[in-house]
């Protein structure tokens, strides 16, 4: 089992940055078992999105087409954490994000395949609220 509790949200003005830190727990979260690792949002009367993943075996990343230049996701495998550094948030970044996990997989599939496919996530936090005014 693996447990994720993300932090860091907030309310911001736009053009404002936040980030957000996802700490991963449990007794098969090794630095050897290597995974997916993503952050999804879901805003009111919208579906959930994928916004970017890091494959841990190595830092491979995929970002959404709409926050590519914005948004970095990053890895502290000392730390079992994943952060989403997000600068020039606009209004329609609102949304609940959520950090997420594979279980222990290669990277076979390919980040295009798998990255941002909400299904292929086994393990999800409980979200942190991210609200940016204009």
């Amino acid at each position: 089992q693996v447990q994720l509790v993300e932090s860091g949200g907030g309310s911001v003005q736009a053009g404002g940055s936040l980030r957000l830190s996802c700490a991963a727990s449990g007794r098969t979260y090794t630095t050897h078992n290597t995974r997916f690792m993503g952050w999804f949002r879901q805003a009111p009367g919208k579906e959930r999105e994928g916004v970017a993943a890091i494959y841990t075996g190595g830092g491979s990343t995929i970002y959404a087409d709409s926050v590519k230049g914005r948004f970095t996701i990053s890895q502290d495998n000392a730390k079992n954490t994943v952060h989403l550094q997000m600068n020039g948030l606009k209004p329609e970044d609102t949304a609940m994000y959520y950090c997420a996990a594979t279980l222990p997989r290669t990277l076979v599939g390919g980040m295009s395949s798998v990255g941002l496919s909400e299904y292929e996530y086994s393990y999800w936090g409980q979200g942190t609220q991210v609200t940016v005014s204009s």
